[in-house]
């Protein structure tokens, strides 16, 4: 039964029908794959659901995720789950300022000690003390430290907050870091991405109001319903890549005709995230769907290891570390269609082992009582390694 001041009932507020909530339910199955069976479990959940407190924390950023988060539209994400969370604190778009905003984040952390969500967006700056980055006098690193310590979670969104991002690429003095470093022992899930799909957030907070755990993660603590597949292999680029069929240059007729741009420097082969199939805009597309090549931003140390981001071919498959797409245009390994059989085996075991890692998650959805995906931050499996090894 649906509480009478829980989630569900502040949708009913909101004119949110009965239809709409259960499409809703549908598709952050979907999201989370999770059999089609499982909607009405995760509408029972929702709607039983209290209103979770959070605590927004922006740091060194560009405001991007926060940007994402506003303009989720459509009765899927913000108007049906993020807007109705009791979001009791957040700089950009509270209304309270000063010493008030500062009593409403402070309310929420002893009013609810361990039953809040910490949100972190950007990067926590801790060099020379955290003086980069501070918010009414106090070292933004020191805030993230108290309010993360105190919280159910901390889901740290877009690339700066996973592990300093933008900020934290070579040569930056600001000693960035992702929040998962600067509050070490603390629950983190990350949800990499310039910025992060919103889609992800609100499946993430779903799965532990249906399930009562966080999904299972990666050994980089990201959601392995997000982030378990490569972006290449779910790409609809991907037959032209098989078929050789590349584009060379910017607006040749390849790139009108929707080619592969694996030549251009997309990082897809090498990308682990769900983009090709949440997408953005309302579900509308993705980069490499309008025309420009993945930049990995997914992934570790994105803005040193994935630039140049028109030229460097990823370090993955058959090339080795140093060869360029501009080589293998060239027809190295023996041209197009010998590097695209050998590249179609590394795919097939990448597939394989995809396999059975959703078959044994599956498995443990079936269980009757334990949630469907344990946390699996610890796992050592070769498929998790080979992932995150660089």
């Amino acid at each position: 039964m649906a509480r009478q001041d829980g989630l569900y009932s502040a949708l009913l507020a909101r004119g949110i029908t009965r239809r709409d909530f259960l499409k809703f339910s549908a598709a952050m199955s979907a999201a989370l794959a999770l059999p089609a069976s499982y909607a009405p479990r995760v509408a029972a959940a929702v709607a039983a659901a209290p209103r979770i407190p959070v605590i927004w924390l922006e740091g060194q950023d560009c405001a991007g995720n926060t940007e994402a988060f506003l303009r989720a539209s459509h009765p899927t994400v913000a108007e049906l789950v993020l807007d109705t969370l009791s979001v009791d604190y957040h700089e950009t778009i509270m209304a309270a300022a000063g010493a008030q905003a500062e009593a409403a984040m402070r309310g929420t952390m002893s009013t609810y000690p361990n039953g809040y969500i910490a949100v972190v967006e950007g990067s926590v700056p801790v060099a020379d003390g955290g003086v980069y980055c501070t918010i009414g006098g106090k070292a933004f690193s020191d805030t993230v430290i108290e309010v993360c310590r105190g919280a159910l979670v901390t889901i740290a969104v877009g690339s700066c907050a996973f592990d300093g991002g933008l900020p934290g690429a070579a040569g930056g003095p600001t000693g960035a870091i992702g929040a998962g470093h600067a509050v070490p022992g603390a629950k983190v899930i990350n949800l990499p991405g310039c910025p992060m799909n919103v889609q992800n957030l609100t499946a993430t907070i779903v799965h532990f109001l249906t399930f009562k755990a966080w999904p299972a993660t990666d050994a980089m603590g990201r959601p392995l319903f997000a982030y378990g597949q490569l972006i290449h292999d779910q790409c609809e680029r991907r037959a032209h890549f098989e078929r050789g069929e590349y584009v060379t240059a910017w607006g040749d007729e390849a790139a009108r005709s929707g080619w592969c741009l694996y030549q251009m420097g997309c990082k897809g082969p090498e990308t682990y995230a769900n983009c090709p199939t949440a997408r953005f805009n309302d579900g509308t597309s993705w980069p490499v769907k309008s025309g420009h090549g993945c930049v990995g931003c997914t992934m570790p140390n994105f803005w040193d290891q994935m630039s140049p981001f028109y030229r460097r071919l990823p370090t993955v498959g058959p090339f080795a570390t140093d060869t360029t797409a501009d080589q293998v245009g060239l027809g190295l390994v023996g041209g197009v269609t010998a590097l695209t059989a050998v590249h179609a085996v590394g795919s097939y075991v990448r597939k394989r082992r995809s396999d059975a890692d959703a078959r044994a998650e599956l498995a443990a959805v079936s269980a009757p009582v334990a949630p469907p995906m344990a946390d699996s931050s610890a796992r050592s499996d070769s498929s998790t390694e080979g992932r995150t090894d660089r």
